[in-house]
């Protein structure tokens, strides 16, 4: 007799404004270490509609870490171990600036594709200096999105209304300043459509986790 699926358990990660726990019932807090670290906050663990959420709050719920500062590798890890793994997925959210016109401010945009700008962030699990990941991982981004989980996102979306925007090219640069025009104006030929500071490396340390990952974009300005 096969096994019964496990219950999905969903990781959200909250990003700038996005993170308010009072989206779960039942919250209860969680502090955890890995062997990366401790991560940006407490894990909240609650439900919403009867589903097993983790609620992170990337920048901390007093917003003090600065991108660059983000400790990914810990966050992504703390996740895992806490069970948003196998048949489970880590949902995140993140504000970004639209480098286009039809993506106008309070729109949604459903991020299927990623550019690295970032300069100062670990981009593995794999980098020698922890026994939980021995070895070397290269792991395959063509698709570094989950089109699964994508597709409830557009659908629900759809259902409620909202200004959705079923894929988009994200460029994520270091900060912590905002990109100059001459920069937007550049990114812009490179075929990103909205900017931000935190995408990568989040979803490649996802991806090497083997946790389907999907991110709602929300643009903020122009």
């Amino acid at each position: 007799m096969a096994a019964a699926a496990a219950p999905a358990k969903i990781g959200i990660i909250g990003g700038t404004g996005l993170d308010d726990p009072e989206i779960l019932e039942g919250r209860t807090e969680k502090y955890v270490d890995t062997p990366f670290g401790k991560p940006s906050d407490a894990l909240i663990l609650g439900k919403i509609k009867n589903v097993d959420c983790v609620l992170l709050a990337r920048h901390g719920r007093q917003h003090t870490i600065m991108p660059s500062k983000v400790n990914y590798q810990v966050n992504i890890w703390a996740l895992k171990e806490e069970g948003c793994r196998t048949s489970s997925h880590i949902i995140v959210t993140t504000a970004c600036g639209s480098l286009r016109e039809e993506i106008q401010p309070g729109d949604i945009v459903i991020i299927d594709q990623f550019i690295d700008r970032t300069t100062k962030r670990p981009q593995t699990f794999y980098d020698g200096s922890h026994s939980c990941a021995r070895g070397v991982c290269h792991i395959p981004v063509a698709e570094p999105f989950c089109p699964k989980t994508r597709e409830v996102l557009i659908e629900t979306s759809k259902k409620l209304g909202l200004r959705c925007h079923s894929k988009g090219t994200v460029i994520t640069i270091e900060g912590p300043r905002f990109s100059s025009r001459a920069e937007s104006l550049m990114f812009r030929t490179w075929g990103a459509d909205v900017i931000n500071m935190t995408t990568v490396p989040e979803v490649v340390l996802a991806k090497e986790a083997g946790i389907c990952y999907a991110s709602i974009a929300m643009a903020t300005d122009y």
